[in-house]
């Protein structure tokens, strides 16, 4: 059946109460983190598919979304790039609808309004959008996890810093009008966003996914190993052990340590609001060819599977 631009599949199930997580691709992805911490979540759930759009390329240019070829049993397949929705069942009175959601490049007002169309058809609760973005702290220290709900900081969860919206103006995503749409029909509108270590960008960061993972566990009673990652935690030692070996970097984790710390302590006797994320810090030239070296990237001030996270 069709709910908007959305083809839901039949027999529709009948969900409780049902809370939308959801992950943007690519402008809050940083790391791949919400995309890798959804995927860990539908196989705990079992989640089972539930719709996608009916006709993807009238939001998507599927020159800068690829489709992908692979190959079943000799025969050639062709998998066109999607914003797929999977239903998983919950074990305390809420079910869950996870969304994995690709950022449009045409006609995002209908995408928006089928969206919310979705969300209504099955009176979504909570509308959780989670991601990562690149920030000035260090690697060898608990990543943030910044969360606010329906605007205002979020208290009381463990791994989450109670959080305003920082003061940033400029370039966003047109996405961020469907959490403005999500409050309009009186649903809640959650936010969870990890801060990944501006000087190594992992393409998939599993470390971070895990953090991600774990302030999700404690907000659903989700087991708690979902947030464990020795895959993350190989990752980051390998880091550490690079960055030893050049004095440039080594000083720069030093300087983050510091300002982490520093950050910290402010927000334990500031409450609320913590203080906006620390601005992008210069890197040298011996830095950005270290960071090449691990196959990352210098570092911007926006951000643009089948394995544990």
């Amino acid at each position: 059946m069709r709910v908007g631009d959305f083809e839901i599949k039949e027999p529709v199930p009948e969900l409780r109460k049902p809370h939308l997580i959801a992950c943007l691709r690519p402008w809050v992805d940083a790391g791949s983190v919400g995309s890798l911490a959804l995927a860990r979540l539908e196989r705990h759930l079992a989640a089972q598919d539930l719709g996608a759009l009916a006709t993807p390329g009238k939001f998507f240019d599927f020159t800068r979304y690829r489709p992908m070829t692979y190959q079943v049993e000799g025969q050639r397949r062709l998998s066109i790039p999607n914003s797929n929705l999977r239903y998983g069942i919950g074990a305390a009175g809420s079910d869950f609808i996870l969304f994995h959601m690709l950022e449009p490049h045409m006609f995002a007002e209908e995408y928006i309004d089928s969206i919310v169309e979705v969300m209504r058809f099955f009176k979504i609760q909570r509308y959780c959008r989670i991601g990562g973005m690149y920030d000035a702290v260090p690697h060898t220290r608990p990543l943030l996890v910044m969360a606010t709900v329906d605007g205002e900081p979020l208290k009381g969860v463990g791994g989450a810093i109670a959080s305003r919206p920082g003061p940033y103006q400029g370039p966003t995503s047109i996405m961020n009008l469907a959490g403005d749409r999500v409050t309009a029909m009186g649903a809640e509108n959650m936010s969870l966003m990890v801060r990944l270590p501006q000087y190594v960008q992992l393409e998939e960061d599993r470390s971070g996914a895990a953090r991600l993972l774990s302030v999700l566990c404690n907000v659903y009673n989700f087991p708690q190993d979902l947030g464990i990652s020795q895959r993350g935690t190989r990752q980051y030692e390998r880091v550490s052990a690079e960055v030893e070996r050049n004095p440039g970097v080594l000083a720069l984790v030093q300087k983050l340590e510091q300002d982490y710390d520093g950050r910290l302590e402010t927000m334990a006797q500031e409450d609320p609001p913590p203080p906006a994320p620390a601005p992008a810090l210069p890197l040298a030239p011996s830095v950005e060819e270290f960071l090449r070296g691990l196959g990352g990237s210098a570092p911007q001030s926006e951000p643009d599977a089948n394995e544990e996270p």
